[in-house]
């Protein structure tokens, strides 16, 4: 008919489709935004197998500890990594230098294993595995710090063969036994006098590195080997 403009149906169905997949495109994008998981400020998640017992001290799983403070993770050929852990580091503070065992020397559980020199005053720890030195982490004898900064990991400090790897391990403490252990440790920090205390958590929070030299300021170093099992 004349005057009358003819009307293409498929034309404007594609444009309604057109329209209705663009209004699930977004609708999805919404959705997808909505359901996002919230992103976290402040402190980061610690990693699972972490545990700071009483709000203080870092144990971990898969580490054992011997009650002087060291640690030792053995691998399947019974060379055990050492090092000293974070309630010792927290204890002492920042060593000038860190004095290690020769290579090829051989260590007594129990014995003394590695010193800590702190100006004109130096604090033995004891090694919690016996054997023979294999190799000893030159970068923390280049930079003592990394015993503060990271006691588990960098801030390892020798490799030592075991000839009892599995009796080794019994005579340590590992996963809820070094858990509970710590735990005393802190419950013992907590009785002390609130003088003494208060100087060690000047913010109620972590105890401050070094602080056996607040608590004993005279004698720290004898009262460092107290805790340490080191007399």
């Amino acid at each position: 008919m004349q005057g009358v403009e003819s009307v293409d149906l498929f034309a404007t169905k594609g444009l309604e489709y057109l329209l209705v997949m663009g209004y699930l495109v977004v609708l999805i994008g919404f959705w997808r935004l909505l359901m996002r998981p919230p992103v976290r400020t402040g402190p980061a998640v610690r990693r699972p197998g972490h545990a700071r017992v009483g709000g203080w001290f870092d144990v971990r799983d898969g580490i054992y500890f011997h009650q002087g403070h060291g640690w030792a993770v053995p691998d399947e050929e019974g060379v055990a990594t050492v090092g000293m852990d974070d309630f010792a580091q927290r204890l002492l503070g920042a060593p000038v230098a860190v004095e290690l065992p020769p290579v090829g020397m051989r260590l007594e559980e129990g014995g003394r294993g590695w010193s800590l020199r702190f100006d004109s005053k130096s604090v033995d720890m004891l090694s919690p595995v016996g054997g023979e030195v294999v190799s000893v982490n030159e970068a923390v004898q280049a930079s003592p710090d990394l015993v503060n900064q990271d006691p588990y990991e960098r801030g390892w400090l020798m490799k030592v063969r075991m000839p009892r790897p599995e009796t080794a391990r019994r005579n340590l403490l590992s996963g809820k036994l070094a858990r509970a252990w710590m735990a005393d440790t802190v419950e013992k920090l907590r009785a002390m006098r609130t003088g003494e205390l208060g100087v060690v958590l000047p913010d109620g929070g972590v105890p401050v590195a070094g602080f056996v030299r607040m608590i004993a300021p005279e004698n720290w170093d004898e009262v460092a080997r107290e805790f340490l099992l080191s007399e």
